[in-house]
Parts: C-alpha cells; structure tokens; sequence
C-alpha cells in the first residue's frame, strides 16, 4: 500500500464519521488554545511586563541621597560615612554617565504647611482638639518629573497624576488623608478638594526674635496615589516643588547653609536592567552617595514570575493530556467499527505497517487540524487579555503592555499537537496493524 492509498482511506475514514472527527479536533483545538494562551501570557509576564519594567521603570530603580545614614533604611541603605554631599547638576551629570545607568531623575522635597478645604491659610497655632481631625498639618511635598511618571514608584489608586508642569495640582497618599480623617473607603471624595500650600520660610528679627512666614498656593487634589519617591505625603511637580524649596531654603533660619545650592532632594536612578542593579548601586556609593533599592523585591518578583511560568505551562499540559485522551478514544473507537474493513485489507495484501500507517495518519490530520485552529485561537486570547491589562495600566499612569505574536510559539504548539495525537493514536493503530485478518472478517 503507497503513501497516497492510505492518506487516501485515512481521509475517507474522517469524513465518513465527520461529527466524531469534529469533536476531536475541537478537544484538541481547545487544548492547544488553551496551552498557546498560558505560554503566551506567561512568556508577556517574564519578556515583557518584567522587562519593561526593569528597562527603565520602578523595579530597576534606585534611590539616591547624601551620604548619610537613613534611620528608616537600615536594612536597604548603604551609607558612606562623612559629611553629606550635595545633590546638584554636577552630580546628577556625574552618576548619569556611570555604567549600567539608564535614566536619572531628580527629587525636590521639602516641608509644607497645608490648610484642608476652605480654612483659613494662616500658619498653625496650638495643637487641634482631640477626636476631630486638623484643619491644618504639616507634611512633606514631593517634586518630580511627572511626565515620566511611569518610570518612577508611584500608583494612581484614584483620579489621575496632576499635569507634569502645573503648579496649582497636587496628588496625595492615602496616609496623608488619614490625618484628616478621610479613610481608605472615601479616597474618591477627596478627588476635586481643594488645599492651601505653605512653604515656610524663617525670618529673624532685629531683636533677634524669629517668626515665620508662609509662601500660600491653592491647589487642587487632581489623585490619590501610593508613592514611593520621596518620603512626604503630597506628590506635585517638579517645578512647583522647587518654587517652594528655593523660598524655604532662602530664609534667614535655614537649617542647611547648602540648601540654596542644592536644588534637590534626591535622584531615583534607574538602570538598564535588573541584573544591573547591585552594581549601579555599588557604582554610586563609590561616587560618594547613600543609595538604596527593592533588591530583596527584585528577586521576589523573578521568583514569582517564574512561579507563574510553571503553573501556566503545567494547566496547559493538562489540557493537551486530556484532548490525547480523546484522540485515543476516538481511534479506539474506530478501530472496533473497522475491524472488518481492516480483515478486509489483509485479505488483499495489505500488511500490519500499511494499517498502522493509515490510522497514525488520522490522527496526525486530527493534531495538525487542532493545534492549528487551537493556537490561532489561544494568540487572540493572549492578546485580548492583554488589551484589558494594558488598559489598566495605562489608567494608572503606567507603562502599557503589548503582546507580540511568537509565531515559533504557534508552529511549536502545531507540532505538539501533532506528535501528542501521534502519540495517543499508537495504541490503537498498533492494535488495528496486529489484528489477524481471519477473525476481522469473520465479525
């Protein structure tokens, strides 16, 4: 028997029981679409999500300060010992030339008195009665470059970021609503107050009395976010964090003789991968700066990521086992209804590898035919899905995830298919090519 006679009965064999085959093609079809959209996905969480992220974002990046000790950091921060060192332009130049660094960014901080709502702006007098929350406080601005906000620890859990040079809108933490009173459940009606800003400023009197002095803006509360850029709870612009670091900074109480040539804060340096991490830091203490970083996050999130791999890979296993199980059942099933079409065969010449070859056939028609409706169908899930994620991350200021079409990914999970169905068909072809021709007939 050639190669055409039995493509040519395999195929008969097919179409003569079509709702048989058509099932079995779907079980497959469904597990290969299954087993695509894992892989894809999971192979999105590891090459894109984490890779994006380290290639500029939160999880590469490292906070940098003055070289002293930070009370609050003592397992991340790295000290050097020995006077402090100002963070300017010289040296944000200086660490955003050294190896491994992607991006540097700088960080303005400084003290501000906040009058909630319509209160009065006046500095604070007195400490507020117990049980009722303050009309005013005193809390930490954070500036940064909020156009590449995405790059930076920062999570819009409500409302949006302000606009990256505006100076009358303002983010807050849901800690620094909690001082007012206002808990996590209520994060949406803060979105649209608006507060007064004071940067205070310390004068000293010709009798050598001091007083202070506040430079007031109103602002509105634009979002409510969770960040991690400085420690304060107003996230604003950059430019407006500055405006109000040079009016502190100039007075004649200034804690800092440097501060009116310090322009910032800090930097968040972010490096060009994780990998790269230890090293920049180590780079950066060697310049003369404190740094610390989520290394111990870093790890956990590759940890989990490949945790996710396995899981993903092992359902869709599963799936391709249980459609094997079909294409199994389905040949076997074949085999009992053919056995005298296959005595048949025998009597004319047909031998036991002719037989074997046309039910291995069959199912191998089966494989192909699933796993490739199967991973044209799982990539359109894949990338369904994630629309919907990009979606959110967009929404939260984030980098957006796209999904790539890995074609080797699909021509793996075709060619899986077809040796899983070449595979689970053996048996019953086997036990068709052993079938003695005498007792076949005589059924």
């Amino acid at each position: 028997m050639s190669w055409t006679d039995a493509v040519r009965l395999a195929a008969r064999s097919v179409l003569r029981r079509p709702g048989r085959a058509a099932l079995t093609v779907v079980a497959v079809a469904l597990a290969a679409a299954l087993f695509t959209a894992m892989l894809t996905m999971a192979e999105t969480a590891r090459s894109r999500v984490l890779d994006q992220l380290s290639k500029g974002g939160p999880l590469a990046g490292i906070q940098v300060a003055a070289a002293a000790a930070d009370p609050s950091q003592v397992d991340s921060d790295n000290p050097r010992p020995g006077a402090a060192l100002p963070i300017d332009e010289a040296a944000l130049r200086r660490i955003e030339v050294l190896p491994g660094v992607s991006t540097v960014l700088p960080v303005v901080t400084g003290e501000s008195i906040v009058v909630w709502d319509d209160q009065a702006a006046t500095p604070p007098s007195g400490t507020p009665s117990s049980g009722a929350p303050p009309d005013r406080i005193v809390d930490t601005m954070v500036g940064v470059n909020l156009a590449r906000a995405s790059q930076l620890p920062i999570t819009v859990l409500s409302g949006r970021l302000p606009a990256p040079s505006s100076l009358t809108e303002v983010a807050v933490t849901p800690a620094f609503l909690a001082r007012f009173g206002i808990g996590r459940k209520q994060l949406a009606t803060a979105i649209g107050k608006e507060v007064e800003l004071g940067a205070p400023r310390g004068f000293r009197d010709p009798d050598g009395s001091q007083r202070l002095r506040g430079r007031w803006v109103r602002a509105q509360v634009v979002g409510v976010v969770a960040q991690q850029a400085g420690s304060g709870g107003i996230l604003a612009s950059l430019q407006q964090a500055q405006a109000a670091h040079t009016w502190t900074a100039g007075g004649d109480l200034s804690a800092d003789p440097d501060a009116t040539t310090t322009p910032y804060s800090g930097l968040f340096v972010i490096a060009k991968g994780l990998d790269g991490v230890a090293k920049v830091r180590a780079e950066i203490t060697g310049v003369g700066y404190s740094t610390s970083a989520p290394e111990n996050l870093i790890a956990t999130v590759q940890r989990y990521v490949q945790v996710v791999e396995i899981v993903l890979g092992g359902i869709g296993v599963i799936a391709l086992a249980i459609a094997a199980l079909g294409i199994a059942n389905a040949l076997l099933a074949a085999v009992r209804e053919r056995r005298r079409e296959i005595g048949v065969l025998k009597a004319v010449g047909a031998r036991d590898r002719d037989v074997l070859r046309t039910f291995l056939i069959e199912a191998g028609v089966m494989g192909a035919l699933g796993g490739l409706i199967g991973s044209i169908l799982g990539l359109a899930v894949a990338r369904a899905v994630a629309a919907v994620v990009d979606g959110y991350l967009t929404s939260q200021g984030l980098a957006g995830v796209q999904v790539g079409m890995p074609y080797r990914l699909g021509l793996a999970a075709v060619a899986g298919s077809v040796l899983l169905a070449l595979l689970a068909g053996a048996l019953p072809a086997r036990r068709a090519a052993r079938l003695p021709a005498r007792e076949a007939v005589e059924l």
